[in-house]
């Protein structure tokens, strides 16, 4: 009974070590000065998008998302008027 305690506790002592893992070099690096990018994640890419490296598919992706970033802002600002009782002159139903 003994010996399997002492055998659970030096398993679940590993599970607690650091691990060695070798640091590697991707192409992610490639975007590691851009702008956005936050010390302690660095580059991140949770899908896997840019995994290739490809500057203009980034800066295609870049593009995209701050205009709908752009459209999502004006959808809301439109929200907050009407909410807010302001409406267009005339019928909309023609």
């Amino acid at each position: 009974m003994k010996l399997i305690i002492a055998a659970t506790l030096a398993a679940s002592a590993a599970a607690f070590a650091p691990s060695k893992v070798a640091q590697s070099t991707t192409s992610l690096n490639a975007f590691e000065g851009e702008l956005g990018v936050q010390a302690p994640l660095g580059f991140y890419d949770p899908l896997g998008l840019v995994s290739d490296g490809n500057e203009a598919k980034f800066d295609r992706l870049r593009y995209v998302e701050i205009k709908h970033g752009r459209v999502a802002m004006l959808a809301v600002v439109g929200y907050l008027i009407e909410k807010a009782g302001i409406r267009l002159p005339g019928d909309i139903s023609f």
